[in-house]
């Protein structure tokens, strides 16, 4: 048989309430929506000429895998930030635009660089 003390005891309580906190948090859950290497830099390119063809979006993140670009799309597409509209011609097109979520995502991201700048 296990002695429980009482450390044990706060220690557990602690540790669910932070697992409750995580499991519960919106904002955290809104944050894990963003982040991530490219994502901001992708709904704000696209913000800027909308909408947005997968190529254009390739050329214009230097620097990405075209597989991490495919990724980062569904997780966005996925998340309701980008909608993808595929055009059934030869060669295949493919466009993204900002849905209204993602719109409306746009002043909270100017906040929150405005927010990292002021000091």
């Amino acid at each position: 048989m296990k002695n429980n003390t009482n450390s044990d005891n706060e220690y557990t309580t602690v540790e669910k309430k932070l697992t409750d906190f995580e499991n519960t948090c919106v904002a955290q859950q809104a944050l894990k929506t963003i982040t991530g290497k490219w994502k901001i830099s992708i709904i704000k390119i696209v913000a800027a000429q909308c909408p947005k063809r997968f190529g254009i979006l390739k050329r214009d993140l230097d620097h990405i895998a075209q597989g991490t670009l495919t990724t980062v799309l569904r997780e966005l597409e996925q998340d309701g930030i980008l909608a993808r509209e595929a055009f059934a011609e030869i060669p295949p097109r493919v466009e993204y635009k900002l849905t209204a979520k993602g719109i409306k995502l746009l002043p909270i991201l100017v906040e929150l660089e405005q927010w990292y700048q002021s000091e």
